[in-house]
């Protein structure tokens, strides 16, 4: 995601003048395809850059990020952070950044690769209105529609519910083509009518083809699938809400995940459902 977010910024003309990775191989790849620093500490990031975007996979990797270098010499600078982690987190963030006399902005995703790559993302974004305001041109270039949301902390609440209903619709779609195809039905007729009547839904489109013929390159992989449901799950349990369908999503991908299949898209959710022969496409 953050290569595919660099590559639509320099592409529209805003200078990328440094990237890092805890994969300094990728890091190197991305900033010689760039023409810029593959900063070999996080400090360098902060000396190079006004904005600085990052887009980390968990809370654990957001707070090392945070106390490990990248908020040294960070007066002025500001922070996108992109992740999908704990609401929580986001608020901490912002109060280190407001420690160091840098801004804070948290602009969740709600996309995946190609959209990166287009600059089609859908931004929900949390913090100050007014850092919100100084991001706004930066943002537009990413999504077409950024959308403030609230306080820090609020957009992260946001994504992590819009994960959550997608995950769990992701899991009927990949039960519903399961009893399908075992069925012995057209899954391609079987798409067409969930098309038309209420089983639409937009991972239908985005996904339904692919579990059909069972191709599950990763956008988006069934790991971060599971911790995203547990991270609604958290929100639910300190609202003291019991989410059965959300509890059972988040088991069947930690099925996967132990499976070995994690890093498969969250798409192969359907692995668990369908026979195991060859699907006609």
């Amino acid at each position: 995601m953050g290569a595919n977010m660099a590559r639509r910024l320099k592409e529209i003309g805003f200078p990328i003048v440094a990237v890092f990775d805890a994969n300094a191989a990728a890091a190197q790849s991305v900033a010689q395809e760039l023409g810029c620093l593959a900063a070999a500490e996080l400090k360098e990031i902060t000396a190079a850059a006004d904005v600085v975007i990052t887009v980390v996979s968990d809370d654990r990797a957001m707070k090392q990020i945070y106390t490990r270098g990248l908020l040294v010499g960070a007066t002025g600078k500001l922070f996108i952070n992109c992740a999908t982690v704990t609401p929580a987190i986001h608020v901490w963030v912002e109060q280190k950044c407001g420690a160091e006399g840098a801004e804070l902005l948290e602009a969740c995703m709600a996309s995946s690769i190609t959209q990166a790559r287009q600059g089609t993302l859908y931004l929900m974004c949390g913090g100050k209105p007014e850092t919100f305001e100084r991001a706004k041109a930066i943002l537009e270039k990413l999504g077409a529609s950024p959308r403030y949301v609230g306080p820090a902390g609020k957009a992260a609440q946001v994504k992590a519910l819009v994960n959550m209903v997608m995950n769990a619709n992701t899991a009927a779609l990949a039960e519903g083509l399961g009893l399908g195809d075992a069925l012995g039905l057209d899954l391609t007729m079987l798409r067409e009518v969930f098309s038309q009547t209420g089983a639409r839904s937009g991972v239908l489109q985005t996904d339904g083809e692919d579990m059909q013929n069972r191709d599950h390159a990763c956008f988006f992989s069934a790991a971060h699938a599971a911790k995203d449901s547990g991270i609604a799950l958290k929100l639910a349990k300190g609202q003291h809400l019991h989410l059965p369908l959300a509890a059972a999503t988040k088991r069947q991908y930690e099925r996967m995940v132990k499976a070995g299949l994690g890093n498969l898209d969250k798409s192969g959710i359907a692995e668990l459902t369908f026979k195991n022969r060859s699907q006609a496409s």
